[in-house]
């Protein structure tokens, strides 16, 4: 995996996020009011859980 298919990647996340936001805004705003009751050591976890998945399937993919 290069540098500029990681760079890639993360234009690609960017603009699938900002189409959530243009397509959905109030389903969004529920979405982050929802995790603010959250404690950061779930918060933590579920982000590390989410980075280690995208890794992986970005490594699959790329290997493919």
């Amino acid at each position: 995996m290069t540098i500029l298919q990681l760079i890639a990647g993360g234009a690609v996340v960017l603009a699938l996020e900002g189409l959530l936001y243009a397509a959905f805004p109030a389903a969004m705003q529920r979405a982050l009011s929802g995790i603010t009751g959250l404690p950061p050591e779930r918060l933590r976890l579920a982000g590390l859980v989410m980075a280690a998945a995208g890794v992986a399937l970005a490594t699959l993919l790329v290997r493919a």
